[in-house]
């Protein structure tokens, strides 16, 4: 089975592994923006106890959130010096998190509905084939599972904010760090979720204010926006 994995995009991660703990680093609005993606999970499922995957945890920002909820949590990543990053962080924290070096689609053939929640954020738009990852997600999810993405519209306020403001004129992502044409529309999203047996059961839409370093959840998914679905 070929990879679902675009290498540039992987390199691109784990050449900065070094920077997911800096709260002034490369990853800083993925800081900000974490409480109000667990305040989602939260009002959605209650994760205390639950069996939980993080795909592409990157170096664990919202796993460990979820592990201090005492969710018991698994991470994959397909970056070794992300899970690397990611391991040293939870065990200077005293999170057991199970961390693995494995792509999603790896990962599920040997975990077939296992987890009660599964979520993966921000990373739809860096693989090269979007709905074989949600494939995965919908084999691996309990019936009555809830998985979560977040992802990023393809829609001309995206543009705007997330690449040109974001990474060009405010320098809050490195450059380079998106592509407009992998942005992911919520209908193509949605639709993509029910061809694997999953049901939409809300869309929220989460923006961020860079003067105020404020992040909130919006009714518009014009620019990033949360999805949860249901295997039924």
């Amino acid at each position: 089975m070929s990879a679902n994995i675009n290498e540039t995009e992987v390199n691109k991660f784990s050449s900065r592994a070094e920077e997911w703990w800096k709260n002034d680093g490369d990853f800083k609005t993925l800081h900000e923006i974490n409480p109000v993606r667990l305040a989602y999970i939260e009002s959605r499922i209650n994760i205390p106890a639950k069996s939980v995957l993080d795909i592409g945890c990157g170096g664990g920002i919202l796993s460990e959130a979820m592990a201090a909820k005492n969710a018991i949590v698994t991470g994959i990543d397909a970056g070794q010096k992300n899970i690397d990053c990611a391991n040293q962080h939870a065990a200077t924290n005293g999170l057991s998190i199970d961390y693995q070096c494995i792509t999603a689609e790896e990962f599920a053939q040997k975990h077939q509905s296992q987890f009660d929640l599964i979520t993966c954020m921000e990373l739809l738009e860096h693989v090269p084939n979007p709905e074989s990852l949600i494939s995965a997600c919908a084999k691996m999810i309990k019936p009555g599972g809830h998985v979560i993405f977040s992802t990023i519209n393809r829609h001309p306020k995206s543009y705007l904010f997330a690449i040109l403001a974001a990474e060009y004129v405010l320098n809050l992502l490195p450059k380079g760090t998106h592509d407009y044409q992998q942005f992911i529309r919520p209908a193509e999203l949605a639709a993509w979720c029910h061809t694997t047996g999953l049901t939409v059961k809300d869309i929220q839409g989460m923006q961020y204010n860079p003067f105020l370093n404020q992040c909130n959840l919006s009714e518009k998914p014009d620019v990033n926006y949360l999805m949860d679905s249901v295997l039924d």
